[in-house]
């Protein structure tokens, strides 16, 4: 039995979904102090965006939040980090699920 990998997908016009890690450790100004975990992601994003999908759609975690909205676990530091890693638009959605979350990546 061959195992399927991601080279194995065609990707062309489809949403794909990403789980990434990127809980990056930040100091007390939010500032993320180490971005090894973003940079592990790069090569993946570029090689699914060469693959022309419709939306590729990133989503991981930051610290602990216990399923609240902290704003010291936010992603926005890390969506700037990709923003200037890929020169790429990096847009970032105010929460993981629900109906408008549908609508936007519809």
């Amino acid at each position: 039995m061959n195992k399927l990998t991601l080279k194995d997908a065609d990707l062309k016009g489809k949403n794909v979904l990403v789980r990434c890690d990127f809980n990056v450790p930040q100091d007390d100004g939010l500032n993320i102090t180490d971005d090894t975990r973003i940079r592990a992601s790069l090569p993946t994003i570029k090689y699914i965006l060469g693959k022309n999908p419709k939306k590729l759609i990133l989503m991981s975690h930051l610290g602990r939040p216990d399923g609240k909205a902290v704003a010291k676990y936010s992603l926005k530091p890390v969506a700037q980090r990709l923003r200037e890693l890929l020169g790429e638009e990096v847009r970032m959605l105010s929460d993981c699920a629900g109906e408008p979350i549908r609508k936007e990546i519809e």
